[in-house]
């Protein structure tokens, strides 16, 4: 009886002991969905990685949309206009033996003798000549008469032959045109690119699918050099073999360099402010005539051809042109706040207190702003994105989250 009482006893003051501690339990907080998933977003931003998202408090800006208008500044140079140049060519084959030029470029005049050529068949059709004169036949003189005129021999030293009764062995070359003569086997002034001009604050250098790590300027156009000629006195020519062009001093153009993405924006018929380079007080205005792709020693972009006709400048000269250049549509933003990774541009985009690197398209680098035609309306950028990016560029861009 004894043992029952204490065994209940025991238990008794056990669940007392056991509903005071549930009483003075506090109450449990209750979870919701909202609250799970604001917890899991912030802690996701503190445990991204640095290459994926950055945590910073730095200015930011906002892109602008809208139609632009920038100024572009070429290079070029006065060049000659080759719709206007003739070619001197050998009508028989001979011999060198008088050469009056010396070296490119040189001026000349029309009938100014360039050189003497000996050659047997002219020989031989001057001795034909004398034979048919003593026969006293007009009709065959007359034939023989043409027959050395197609062979390049003027009527005054046909008439000297058929006086004097000697033949001319060396037979003078004359040219038939006013102008600059240059050798066949020579360049033609501003026909390639030399050392590369420093880009300019106003050009376009972005590519159009891919964003290109700087703005690539055009290559620069050389002046025409008066180097010698390589024709020698002794060297045989042959039958119809072209040996000079001339071209004409009063006829001269201006071709100026630009980027094809550049020149992608300008179409013919545009107007452009040019001066010489070394004189900005002397400007002139002239259309643009041509645009021509050019791809020469390995480099590629074109060429703006104006034409001046006429005028003060003379060939070689180097000048610089002005033009408007109108962008339409797409996202403006600084051009600090994007930052290239190799192939790739990419902008660090604001979310909470933190940003994430995003891939976008630029289609055009001009007047310290980048146009893209990513869609970026609303969005809040680093102001300097070079800030963001750590010392060896690694950065890890979601090229699957894209607007």
């Amino acid at each position: 009886m004894k043992k029952n009482y204490i065994v209940n006893t025991t238990l008794l003051l056990s669940l007392t002991a056991l509903m005071g501690a549930c009483r003075n339990k506090p109450a449990q907080p209750v979870h919701n969905a909202h609250q799970e998933a604001a917890t899991d977003s912030n802690i996701i931003q503190l445990t991204a990685p640095v290459n994926a998202r950055v945590i910073g408090t730095i200015p930011v800006v906002q892109p602008r949309k809208g139609t632009r208008t920038y100024p572009l500044q070429l290079q070029g140079i006065v060049a000659y206009d080759t719709r206007n140049k003739t070619s001197l060519a050998s009508r028989i084959a001979g011999r060198i033996e008088r050469l009056y030029v010396k070296y490119n470029y040189q001026p000349v005049i029309k009938g100014q003798r360039i050189m003497e050529v000996y050659a047997p068949e002219l020989a031989a059709a001057q001795r034909e000549l004398l034979l048919i004169a003593d026969d006293g036949n007009p009709g065959l003189l007359a034939q023989a008469k043409q027959r050395l005129v197609l062979l390049g021999i003027r009527m005054v030293e046909i008439e000297q032959v058929l006086r004097s009764r000697q033949i001319l062995y060396h037979i003078p070359v004359f040219s038939n045109s006013d102008g600059y003569i240059l050798e066949q086997s020579a360049p033609v002034a501003a026909a390639g690119p030399a050392a590369m001009p420093a880009a300019s604050a106003a050009g376009d250098g972005m590519g159009g699918m891919n964003a290109q790590s700087a703005a690539t300027p055009a290559p620069a156009l050389s002046s025409p050099a008066a180097t010698p000629i390589l024709l020698r006195e002794g060297q045989y020519i042959t039958a119809g073999q072209p040996l000079f062009s001339i071209y004409q001093a009063n006829s001269l153009l201006a071709e100026f360099a630009m980027t094809p993405q550049q020149a992608s924006r300008i179409r013919k018929g545009t107007r452009l402010q040019f001066h010489p380079t070394t004189d900005a007080s002397d400007s002139s205005t002239a259309t643009i005539g041509l645009i021509e792709p050019v791809f020469r020693n390995g480099q590629n972009f074109s060429i703006a051809r104006v034409y001046l006709g006429k005028g003060s400048y003379r060939p070689g000269q180097l000048l610089t042109a002005n033009l408007p250049v109108v962008y339409e549509g797409g996202w403006w933003l600084p051009a600090a706040a994007v930052t290239q990774l190799g192939n790739k541009s990419v902008v660090f985009r604001k979310e909470g207190p933190s940003f994430r690197p995003v891939v976008i398209t630029p289609t055009a680098s001009v007047g310290g702003m980048i146009q893209t035609s990513t869609d970026i309306t609303g969005w809040e950028l680093a102001a300097q994105a070079a800030y963001l990016v750590d010392s060896e560029s690694f950065i890890k861009s979601n090229q699957d989250v894209q607007p």
